[in-house]
């Protein structure tokens, strides 16, 4: 058994490791690296029986991993290091979003360290049919849509809409499932976080942070390819009007 490909959320944390050392091949000797292996190892990514090979995301493997991220940035002047295609891609990332990027790096560091992600469930969206993750990468995805599926949280977000006389309707499409399903479909709808948790953080979902959204327009908007931004009601909305 070898060790698997690394992963977006991975690649994702030796980046910003990277960041902090200016961007400097991270050393197996360096306690830093040393710390990295370890939270890798701890990402529930990967099955057991992979993370108790001796070689798994060992300080070593990280150490060549952040010669091919450094070698892979856009305007590298020597040659690059063959990375792979993921690597090509997260390294551009950090050279056009490097904030960004950071705040999802400690978002997974944070969910990590308090236990909530190593206890959340693989969720069934969090990859989309191609294999790939949002930007934020899987676990945050893992996070928010898990948290998104909280009975108890849409309950308090439909009994507020009522409270407040507001229809209860895709925020996007305005598709109404009591109009389409009759009794069956009322006061059924799915929530969609308005901001993606590594702009928010990995607080307390409040209700204001959640709209309405129909199951084929929550699809769309968790649907998204490495590099593409995070899909709110209102995007989601721009772009069914630029196709109308």
């Amino acid at each position: 058994m070898r060790s698997p490909s690394w992963t977006w959320d991975e690649l994702l944390l030796i980046c910003s490791r990277l960041v902090e050392n200016n961007w400097r091949q991270l050393r197996t000797y360096q306690p830093a690296t040393t710390e990295l292996a370890d939270l890798l190892r701890s990402l529930p990514l990967h099955d057991s029986a992979v993370r108790a090979l001796p070689e798994f995301r060992s300080a070593a493997s990280i150490s060549r991993k952040s010669a091919d991220l450094i070698t892979n940035r856009p305007g590298y002047a020597r040659q690059a290091t063959r990375g792979g295609h993921l690597t090509s891609l997260i390294a551009e990332a950090f050279t056009t979003r490097e904030g960004e990027m950071m705040m999802a790096a400690r978002a997974i560091e944070g969910g990590i360290g308090s236990g909530e992600l190593v206890t959340i469930p693989p969720q069934p969206d969090e990859v989309d049919p191609d294999g790939y993750s949002a930007q934020e990468g899987r676990l945050l995805a893992r996070w928010a849509i898990f948290r998104e599926r909280n009975p108890a949280l849409r309950n308090r977000k439909v009994a507020e809409a009522k409270h407040l006389g507001k229809r209860i309707q895709c925020e996007v499409c305005q598709f109404h499932f009591a109009d389409k399903y009759g009794p069956i479909g009322q006061d059924y709808i799915e929530v969609h976080h308005l901001q993606p948790l590594h702009i928010s953080g990995p607080r307390e979902t409040r209700l204001r942070d959640l709209a309405f959204v129909c199951a084929n327009c929550h699809r769309m908007c968790h649907r998204s390819y490495l590099g593409s931004p995070w899909r709110t009601p209102d995007s989601l909305r721009a772009m069914i009007e630029t196709t109308t």
